[in-house]
């Protein structure tokens, strides 16, 4: 029985576990290895990265990311508060409107409809749930599995989408352009405007399993 015990303890320490396998993609003191394009800017606070201005794009200038876990902790000032973490952008941005026409864009904001809201892929989508909570810490994991992308929020699924899948049809010209995404891109936060305030505490990337 003991020798039991001791190769299931074995093996435990053999397996690393998710969190070890989590690679933070910032660092909690500066913008090192982050690029800001467009109006407004991130200013690092009491170990916080705080939108102001915009709208604007902090992306991660470390190159493209497939197949990953991106974990991304924020807080929202209130309900209306505006930002978006995007994934999927082709290209290094230069400017702030490429990301919203070539990439997702995971919105970040509870006051909105349920294609509009916190945890969907910005006016493509509609949300299975809407466990947002502004005000408070939330858990936001994007899900790049080839051409599937899965968002849940504190641990509970508002989008599961596959290239291919209908969408609503495009009314206004803020909202993205439709067409197929790369498997591979870039990563970045949004900064929407003076009045719209979030704040980002954790953002990480975890590899998926190879298949």
């Amino acid at each position: 029985m003991r020798r039991n015990l001791l190769a299931v303890a074995s093996l435990m320490l053999a397996v690393p576990c998710l969190a070890e396998d989590a690679r933070p993609l910032w660092n909690g003191r500066d913008l090192t290895g982050w690029t800001h394009v467009g109006p407004g800017a991130f200013v690092v606070t009491d170990g916080t990265l705080k939108t102001t201005g915009g709208m604007g794009l902090l992306y991660w200038n470390g190159g493209k990311i497939e197949n990953s876990v991106v974990k991304v902790v924020y807080r929202s000032e209130k309900p209306e508060s505006n930002a978006g973490v995007f994934v999927r952008i082709p290209e290094a941005p230069t400017e702030a409107w490429m990301p919203v026409n070539k990439g997702y864009e995971v919105q970040i904001c509870d006051s909105e409809d349920d294609t509009h809201v916190t945890g969907v892929l910005y006016s493509l989508t509609r949300a299975k749930a809407r466990p947002g909570k502004p005000g408070e810490w939330n858990t936001l994991e994007i899900t790049l599995d080839g051409t599937r992308t899965q968002v849940s929020v504190n641990g509970v699924a508002v989008t599961d989408f596959k290239e291919g899948d209908p969408v609503p049809e495009r009314k206004h010209q803020w909202e993205p352009e439709r067409g197929p995404r790369p498997v591979a891109g870039f990563i970045g936060l949004q900064n929407h405007d003076d009045k719209d305030v979030v704040y980002f505490k954790e953002i990480s990337v975890r590899p998926l399993p190879k298949k």
